[in-house]
């Protein structure tokens, strides 16, 4: 790699001053200029808040009533939107909302029993409750909030597990378990909200989390299997259950394939048919409103019913839903732990089901936001999602979120406001007190056929993902996707989403501890330009015995632990990708320059950091100097006594060239005293 040495001095640097430090006039920045140049920093590196709106504004003098009314409008959003609401906009909502309830009562009466293994009210309660509270605090207009196949696989896992420790079939204890991981999960979602942890939608891996909702949607397929083809019986003997793993039930369908039931295998599969049939039916015709209306998955629950009583396919061996009474609402109430259930390992189940639950949901409520325009907060949906869960736990629901299938029908059925939710809420209202006897030729199997094709939409997305990781050959995203899918089908489904999450996390500590330094070269035939090496390799060279560092980051405790190892490896081989053990590509340097232009900040770990570092650089006779300080971090580089350890303002400036003729006067200085000598 080429070098430039040390050439003659220019005319006298431009030392560092606090009252004009912009660097618009620099060589440094004469072509690709950063947004620091010819802009005040004050105006353009100040960081907003995430919730500029947290505080709405409220005029100076005003009284406490005024002041209690802005927050709460803002707070409890339905005091915002509700006294505005034109009645122009009601029918379009009360459309929506009917649509929305033809497609949550039968996916409610669906999770709740195949998916959490509870009664089915409990899936109409989860979708009622919670609804009626999203409608008051949530900010989404679309969101549908209600029991989530993924979220009720996770309840039916933690319920069959902790019944299995204690070794009890009681329906009563498995509705106890179900309801505290419910308050649970309210509990932690607010205080997420409370904290304004609303970021987490951002800190989870795209590929952890496709590799976990691919794996969740295969083992929903594979337990509902056993339902589809009549085998839930012998499972039972044979001692398959709610507790067994993925892998053992998938044995045990291909051992007893030839045990099935005829005509239940039937039932299901042209039920699954049925639904997929008329799914593509509505995606080809597009242009034909009427049909995206239609609930076919309500019409299949019907024809069946209708068939299974009219024929008797239960005397048939034909599973059905049975006898359920319309009791209306339970009086609200708290859970007591059933003796042998360890409490703490529900709430560990708790914080995973919602921090999944929020992922999702956020991600529907900011794609429908863009769309027609308007904002949400994601800490008040946490806050809104958590009272909802709060609320519903004490009437015996199931953990409700927001289901991207039935947002995507409320938002095309014409959805204006969260009164559409509430409509939703009251059509369920209804189903509670007055059709679930209804259901009582239902079959199972139609439930399980309804569950699988939900499941298949999980997997809807996986091919492109895949797809898109192979073709920029992401080889650590999929080999994350593919860690999270097995672990999560070969050990359990608390297994796989302790992974995602805490891999998750650990990327993002891992990213946020790696120091962004950038060792700068000339550019050939200039005196004054200077750009990032690895963007300009053979062109940028590096000049003997000078270093030029450039900090592309804030510096703070977590991200200055490895910055002395970075500096080491930059000043030896100048490039990080170089492995340590090879040999030195640079000569020893004599000046280290540091453009501090991109770091707004530090604190005082970070400054107690390049204190050390200036100090170890002095004992080795290496200088040091600062170009581009920012007047906030100047204040506390002399407070640190940093400013001074470097050598004063006589090494701080304004560009890179004045340190460079800084240098070069002086070892030009130097070399003649030396010839003097």
């Amino acid at each position: 790699m080429s070098r430039l040495t040390l050439g003659q001095p220019s005319s006298s640097p431009q030392r560092y001053s606090p009252v004009d430090v912009d660097s618009s006039d620099s060589e440094d920045d004469l072509s690709e200029s950063t947004p620091f140049a010819k802009h005040s920093r004050v105006h353009l590196y100040q960081q907003p808040e995430e919730d500029d709106e947290l505080f709405p504004a409220v005029t100076p003098g005003a009284d406490l009533w005024t002041t209690f009314k802005t927050r709460l409008r803002y707070y409890v959003p339905v005091f915002r939107w509700l006294p505005h609401y034109s009645m122009d906009g009601f029918g379009h909502d009360f459309i929506a909302g009917l649509t929305v309830a033809c497609l949550i009562i039968p996916q409610s009466l669906s999770y709740a029993t195949a998916l959490a293994h509870l009664d089915p009210i409990h899936g109409l309660y989860s979708a009622f409750i919670p609804g009626i509270i999203y409608s008051i605090f949530g900010t989404s207009r679309q969101l549908s909030v209600g029991p989530e196949a993924l979220v009720s696989m996770l309840v039916g896992s933690a319920i069959a597990q902790q019944q299995h420790a204690i070794g009890s079939t009681d329906p009563k204890t498995g509705l106890a378990i179900g309801v505290i991981i419910t308050l649970f999960v309210g509990l932690f979602t607010f205080f997420l909200g409370f904290v304004r942890l609303g970021f987490l939608d951002s800190v989870l891996s795209r590929a952890l989390l496709r590799g976990f909702i691919t794996a969740v949607a295969v083992v929903i397929i594979i337990e509902q299997s056993i339902t589809l083809f009549g085998l839930k019986e012998l499972a039972e003997h044979a001692g398959i259950g709610e507790q067994s793993s993925t892998v053992d039930k998938l044995a045990f369908i291909f051992a007893n394939f030839g045990e099935i039931h005829l005509l239940t295998t039937i039932v299901s599969f042209s039920s699954i048919i049925f639904l997929l049939t008329f799914g593509s039916v509505k995606k080809r015709f597009t242009k034909l409103p009427f049909l995206q209306f239609v609930p076919e998955i309500l019409l299949c629950v019907i024809l069946y019913t209708v068939l299974t009583g009219v024929f008797r396919w239960d005397k048939d061996g034909l599973a059905i839903l049975g006898g359920m009474e319309s009791g209306g609402l339970q009086l609200p109430s708290l859970p007591s732990a059933p003796e042998g259930v360890s409490v703490r390992s529900l709430f560990g189940t708790s914080v995973l089901i919602s921090i999944i639950g929020f992922v999702e949901s956020i991600v529907i409520t900011k794609q429908y936001a863009t769309k027609h325009n308007y904002s949400v907060s994601p800490n008040r949906e946490l806050v809104a999602m958590g009272v909802s869960n709060i609320i519903g736990g004490l009437f015996q629901a199931i953990p409700a979120f927001g289901s991207l299938s039935r947002s995507k029908i409320n938002d095309k059925a014409g959805a204006r406001t969260q009164l559409a939710g509430f409509i939703t809420a009251l059509f369920v209202l209804l189903a509670i007190f007055f059709l679930l006897p209804y259901f009582f030729y239902l079959p199972k199997p139609v439930l399980a056929g309804i569950i699988c094709v939900a499941a298949l939409s999980l997997l809807s997305e996986a091919p492109h993902d895949l797809k898109f990781m192979w073709q920029i050959q992401a080889w650590s995203d999929l080999g994350l996707l593919l860690l999270t899918f097995v672990a999560t089908i070969c050990v359990s489904v608390e297994a796989g989403t302790l992974i995602a999450i805490a891999l998750s996390f650990l990327l993002v500590i891992k990213t946020s501890t790696y120091p962004r330094i950038t060792i700068m070269g000339r550019m050939p035939g200039t005196k004054g330009r200077f750009r990032p090496i690895k963007d300009y390799p053979g062109i940028a060279e590096h000049i003997d015995g000078v270093l030029i560092v450039r900090v592309e980051e804030g510096l703070y405790f977590a991200n200055t632990g490895q910055l002395k190892d970075r500096l080491h490896r930059l000043e030896v081989f100048g490039d990080m990708s170089v492995h340590p053990s090879e040999e030195a590509r640079l000569n020893p340097v004599s000046h280290v320059i540091f453009d501090v232009e991109n770091m707004p900040s530090l604190d005082a770990s970070a400054a107690q950091i390049l204190l050390e570092i200036v100090q170890a650089y002095h004992a080795r006779d290496i200088k040091v100097y600062f170009v581009k300080l920012r007047e906030n971090s100047r204040e506390l580089f002399i407070k640190s006594d940093l400013l001074e350890r470097a050598g004063g303002n006589r090494h701080f400036f304004r560009r890179t060239a004045d340190a460079m003729d800084y240098i070069e006067r002086e070892t030009l200085t130097l070399t003649e005293s030396e010839v003097q000598v």
